[in-house]
């Protein structure tokens, strides 16, 4: 079988990572990809290939995609799959038996409009926040509604806002004025029209599925760290760090997310005449052992992504080509008893403006952990070309053997600038004293 892994970040990575590791795949290329991908090796000792592309030019992925023969296409990223990549495959002519792991437009919808989630969660029935969504002409209306909520204040961009278009307001004045400043263009379009929610009090987890539109297999969950600064201070990033297991995710908990949540989203789907494939992201509230929808994503997330692939056993490639056929109940995949950290290393002033090309060293004394490259190029060396560079992911029989592990190899790294923050987890490690 041969695959492309479609995207460049720490999540492709640690996709590509894992589907290396299967003796079904024959050949595995990743576009364009970075220089930890193109460090793989596969099972017949052939390398991961880096090709070039851009991710949203469906020209582009087309001239990959019959240039080698690809058989299977995962893609990584939201924005390709909002856009209809898989449509698009679909409908041209050569392309149409690939198997693309991802949804249709109407299926990535459900991450593409934050309005079109929360009503489609409501139709069906979803435990999830109450909220309003208002256009750029509303804000007078908006406002009132914030006066019916109590602090802090939920206010979201409906569209793709590379995982920062949320904010979370402590007052209402605070609020009024970030309101203000996403109808005026802080998001760009993404916030043509807002979603202001009710703030649900409680400890975050991710649940994340892979489904064929009917057979539906749970992979290990995860908690990812938002925040830029220790204790959850400071602005929302893309993700500083993700751990897996998650403590209060136990069997009970876990069968309300199915029976309440998981089940009622893929018949909702289904309903709607959506035959969704592939990964389906629950971002998930515990509010008093009662788990509600924060929101969906219709891909992998990062840096969840890292730490969950540390932990699942079984062949994703077998998985993931079992969707062709409706038959993915018939695949193993499980969640091994390990623990897995993962913490983001990120340049000075993310997530802000950042500087670039700064040189990578120690990659190579890292021995008890594995480095997922998120923004890095070669020239020829490794240096910085992103906000986050790198995601440190490590493994152990207890949450704190993982955590020393992947703290002692990010210490053996470095480049100017180089941020990360030093309490990855320690609040599930307190959990269990609660």
């Amino acid at each position: 079988m041969r695959i492309l892994v479609l995207g460049s970040g720490g999540r492709e990575h640690a996709l590509a990572w894992k589907l290396s590791q299967s003796h079904l795949v024959s050949d595995l290329f990743v576009g364009p990809g970075n220089p930890g991908t193109s460090s793989l090796t596969l099972t017949n000792g052939k390398q991961v290939q880096n090709v070039a592309l851009l991710t949203n030019d469906f020209q582009s992925v087309e001239n990959v995609l019959l240039q080698y023969a690809i058989d299977m296409l995962v893609v990584g990223p939201e924005e390709p799959l909002v856009m209809g990549i898989a449509d698009y495959c679909k409908n041209r002519k050569g392309l149409e038996n690939i198997l693309v792991i991802g949804p249709d437009r109407r299926g990535a919808s459900l991450e593409g409009s934050k309005d079109h989630a929360k009503a489609f969660m409501t139709a069906c029935r979803i435990p999830t926040a109450l909220y309003r969504t208002f256009s750029c002409g509303q804000y007078a209306e908006a406002c009132l509604y914030l006066d019916s909520l109590e602090p802090p204040y939920v206010l979201k961009a409906d569209g793709l806002a590379a995982g920062k278009g949320v904010l979370v307001e402590p007052n209402l004045d605070k609020a009024r004025a970030g309101l203000k400043e996403m109808m005026e263009g802080k998001f760009g379009a993404a916030g043509n029209k807002v979603v202001v929610e009710q703030f649900l009090r409680g400890t975050e987890v991710s649940v994340f599925i892979l489904t064929d539109g009917i057979h539906y297999k749970v992979l290990p969950e995860a908690k990812d760290y938002k925040r830029i600064g220790e204790h959850d201070q400071g602005p929302n990033t893309g993700g500083m760090g993700a751990v897996s297991p998650v403590p209060f995710a136990d069997a009970d908990f876990m069968k309300k997310v199915e029976e309440r949540i998981i089940k009622p989203t893929l018949e909702g789907l289904a309903i709607r005449g959506c035959d969704y494939q592939g990964f389906l992201f629950f971002g998930l509230i515990n509010c008093n052992g009662d788990p509600y929808v924060i929101e969906y994503n219709v891909r992998m997330g990062d840096p969840e992504t890292e730490s969950v692939m540390m932990r699942l056993e079984g062949d994703l490639a077998a998985a993931c080509y079992s969707l062709k056929t409706k038959t993915l109940d018939k695949v193993a995949l499980s969640a091994a008893s390990c623990h897995s950290v993962t913490v983001v290393a990120a340049s000075g002033g993310y997530p802000g403006q950042v500087k670039k090309g700064f040189p990578v060293r120690g990659l190579d004394h890292v021995k008890e952990a594995t480095v997922f490259h998120m923004g890095t190029s070669a020239m020829p060396h490794v240096v910085t070309a992103g906000g986050r560079v790198l995601a440190v992911s490590a493994t152990g029989s207890t949450l704190l053997t993982a955590r020393e592990k992947a703290y002692r190899q990010l210490s053996s790294i470095s480049f100017s600038d180089m941020v990360y923050r030093k309490d990855i987890g320690e609040d599930l490690m307190d959990f269990k004293k609660q």
